[in-house]
C-alpha cells in the first residue's frame, strides 16, 4: 500500500496496516521533520519518488486536508489499482475523483474517531468496490465497516457526523464567549452541567423542536444580534434560524414522527 501525504492520522493508519504485514510506502519529499519521524515510528517505507512508491502497489490511500483531495488524486493519474480516498470530502467531490482516476478502482472512505491506537475507537467506513480494504486492517485498532452504496456514501456519513460533532464544539465555544462577555460564565457552566441530552443520538427530540420552531427561530435571530454586538460570529445562529423556519408550518403539532420532521428540513 502507498500512503499519500500522511499526517498524524495517516501515519497511525499506516501503522495498523504494517501490523498485518503490509508494506506501506510513502514519499518524504517536501514533508516536515515531524512527519518523517511519525512515518519512521509507524514503520512506513520511504521511497525516493512517487513512481517508485506506486510500482507494483495494490492500494493507494489518500489521507490529507479535504481541499487537496483532488490534487492528490491527480498526482497519481493513470494508476490502475485500488485508490482509497479517506478524506472528509463531500459526496460530489468523491464522485469527481472517479472521473479523475478512470483507470483506478476508486473506493470512498470516511474515518470517524481519532488516530487508531486501541480497538473500539476508530472506524473506517468504505463504499464502492471496497472488497480489499477490510483484510488490510483485519484484527487491528482500525475497524473497517463496509457500506452497501457506491462512491459518495461513506463521505456522506463522515460529513453528516462532522456537521454535528465539530460544529457543536464551535457552538459551545461561542456560547461561553457570549456568557463571558456579560459576566455570566459561571452560571452558564452550571446550566451546562445540568444538561443530559444527546441530540445526535436522541432523534425523538427533533419532533418537539419542530413543534416549537415558531418560537425558537426568532430566538435564534436574537442570539445572532447578541453575538454580533459582542463581536462574535453569528452566522451559525442565523443558519439555525433558517433551519427552524422550515418547521414553522407544524406549529405545536405533536402527531409527527422523526421521518416527517427530517423530511421538512430536506424539502425546504
Amino acid at each position: 500500500m502507498t500512503l499519500l501525504h500522511p499526517g498524524s492520522m495517516g501515519a497511525t493508519v499506516g501503522a495498523q496496516a504494517t501490523r498485518n504485514n503490509a508494506t506501506v510506502r510513502w514519499v518524504p519529499a517536501g514533508r516536515s521533520a515531524a512527519t518523517r519521524r511519525r512515518a519512521a515510528e509507524a514503520g512506513l517505507v520511504e521511497c525516493a519518488d512517487l513512481a517508485t512508491a506506486l510500482q507494483d502497489c495494490d492500494i493507494v490511500m489518500s489521507i490529507c486536508p479535504p481541499a487537496y483531495a483532488e490534487d492528490v488524486a491527480r498526482s497519481v493519474a493513470g494508476y490502475t489499482g485500488v485508490y482509497l480516498d479517506a478524506n472528509a470530502i463531500s459526496p460530489a467531490r468523491a464522485q469527481r475523483l472517479v472521473g479523475l482516476l478512470p483507470t483506478a478502482v476508486v473506493v470512498d472512505g470516511g474515518i470517524i474517531g481519532g488516530p487508531p491506537q486501541t480497538p473500539g475507537t476508530t472506524r473506517l467506513y468504505v463504499s464502492g468496490h471496497c472488497e480489499l480494504i477490510p483484510a488490510l486492517f483485519d484484527g487491528t485498532a482500525l475497524e473497517v465497516v463496509g457500506l452497501p452504496g457506491g462512491v459518495g456514501q461513506a463521505s456522506a456519513l463522515k460529513l453528516a457526523y462532522a456537521s454535528y460533532q465539530k460544529a457543536s464544539r464551535v457552538l459551545a465555544a461561542i456560547a461561553h464567549s457570549l456568557a463571558r462577555e456579560h459576566d455570566v460564565a459561571d452560571q452558564l457552566a452550571h446550566e451546562a452541567g445540568l444538561l443530559h441530552s444527546r441530540p445526535l443520538a436522541d432523534l425523538d427530540v427533533f419532533c418537539s423542536a419542530a413543534a416549537r420552531a415558531w418560537r425558537w427561530a426568532p430566538e435564534m435571530r436574537e442570539v445572532h444580534d447578541a453575538l454580533r454586538a459582542a463581536g462574535l460570529p453569528g452566522g451559525m445562529a442565523l443558519g439555525a434560524a433558517d433551519a427552524l423556519e422550515r418547521w414553522t408550518s407544524v406549529k405545536d403539532r405533536d402527531d409527527l414522527g422523526v421521518d416527517d420532521v427530517l423530511g421538512l428540513l430536506a424539502d425546504g
